[in-house]
């Protein structure tokens, strides 16, 4: 049996969505892996953003090595992903009408968004026997595996309350915080909360109830800040319309297959390839279209189709954008040909879809910095000293996070059966 691992931690050093824990929290998984469940040191791949020495967490470099691991695994091995840094949610615009979702991703370091498409393409690959767990320390990561139940969370039901003050309805990933502002949130987007930190110390665990105040910022990038990035990295104001053709300019075809399809449908449309949208003709213009189209700018019609169709001699998972099923696109459930099989994988979130995940830094020492969810595990794991299940872990986080005084809930998608089964492995 092999056990192998991939730990992702961005920090986003520099940026204007800066956090701090996320790097620690793959240090910190690190030991847990090899101390707690005996993986061997090569068998993990480490990617950080904070030393250039590092494997870069880019979107291209995390779809590879996945990819890797995928193909390279066995029936009764082994696999781990671990995530710590910023989701998002982008309108999952794909060119249909009702079309009016959105699609979750996480956001690798350089900004090429890995949606739930993405991981649909690489999930469904998965052998059936493989052992395989995704914690995913961010926000807007609950349909990551996109045919998983939701066994512990807060879709069907609210016996939790929402955190931070989002009011329901945020579940579709309108930033309302973005835009009327979160209580205790100061504009640097740091919360000004009740946290105790822990030390991973049992005695500390047992004190009072009391908490201090403390410094967190949450994991939930919004798409305005998005598109502000955007625009640092292409040179040219980018809006949050036009979020998805900024990528693609950035990317090309490592980009998002949802990128590409939407692109693709912009360039047809204003190419003429399509009836009744009042398109400009021969597909030389490309900034004359209204409402989605104006999204284009700058970018030609020519240029668009050269990217989209010059290159066919990428590997498989590199869908051209023609083929992608998108099926599952924007929260729906994809065709049985296109879901991952039911028992694949079980992921563990870091909060309900109505809230956002916590990157605290409670001393204020960038070196004791961790995410909500990964301090809760580690300690949570610490405490038991064996095996723990699935569900037993995530019922303990939570408690644990609610008595530090977070408002996240920690969720769990997985089979009927996972639910009971070791956490990772036995």
């Amino acid at each position: 049996m092999k056990k192998k691992a991939l730990l992702i931690g961005c920090n986003y050093p520099g940026t204007k969505a800066e956090l701090h824990g996320c790097v620690n929290d793959v240090s910190r998984m690190y030991k847990c892996l090899t101390d707690q469940f005996g993986f061997a040191e090569e068998d993990i791949t480490v990617m950080i953003d904070t030393d250039n020495r590092s494997v870069q967490p880019t979107g291209v470099n995390i779809k590879k090595v996945l990819r890797r691991l995928i193909d390279e695994s066995e029936p009764g091995d082994v696999l781990v992903m671990h995530y710590s840094g910023h989701g998002t949610q982008v309108p999952a615009e794909s060119g249909d009408e009702e079309d009016d979702g959105y699609d979750e991703a996480i956001v690798p370091c350089d900004l090429n968004l890995l949606t739930d498409d993405d991981f649909r393409v690489l999930f469904k690959d998965i052998k059936d026997g493989v052992n395989f767990t995704f914690i995913s320390d961010s926000c807007h990561s609950g349909g990551l595996i996109d045919h998983e139940k939701e066994q512990i969370g807060g879709t069907a039901n609210r016996d939790f309350p929402t955190g931070m003050g989002i009011p329901r309805g945020g579940e579709r990933g309108f930033d309302f915080g973005g835009v009327f502002g979160r209580r205790g949130e100061s504009d640097s987007g740091h919360h000004h909360g009740h946290h105790r930190h822990h030390h991973r110390d049992e005695e500390e665990e047992e004190e009072s109830e009391r908490s201090e105040p403390v410094d967190f910022v949450n994991k939930s990038l919004s798409i305005e800040t998005l598109a502000e990035m955007l625009s640092q990295k292409t040179g040219h104001e980018v809006k949050p319309g036009g979020i998805r053709t900024s990528l693609f300019e950035l990317f090309g075809d490592n980009a998002s297959p949802t990128v590409k399809v939407f692109v693709n449908f912009i360039a047809e449309k204003l190419s003429g390839k399509k009836q009744g949208e009042g398109a400009s003709e021969g597909g030389g213009g490309g900034g004359s279209g209204h409402g989605i189209w104006g999204a284009i700018g700058g970018l030609a019609v020519d240029f668009l189709k050269t990217k989209l169709d010059g290159d066919d001699s990428k590997p498989a998972h590199h869908v051209p954008s023609s083929g992608v099923n998108l099926s599952g696109h924007a929260g729906k459930k994809p065709d049985a040909t296109e879901r991952v099989a039911d028992e694949t994988g079980v992921l563990v979130s870091g909060c309900m879809s109505n809230e956002t995940s916590a990157d605290a830094n409670p001393t204020g020492n960038k070196a004791e910095a961790y995410g909500a969810l990964s301090n809760g595990i580690q300690t949570i794991l610490a405490k038991r000293g064996g095996p723990i299940t699935n569900g037993e872990l995530v019922t303990e986080v939570r408690k644990l996070l609610k008595k530090q005084g977070f408002t996240q809930h920690p969720c769990l998608y997985c089979s009927d059966a996972n639910v009971n089964q070791p956490f990772i492995c036995k």
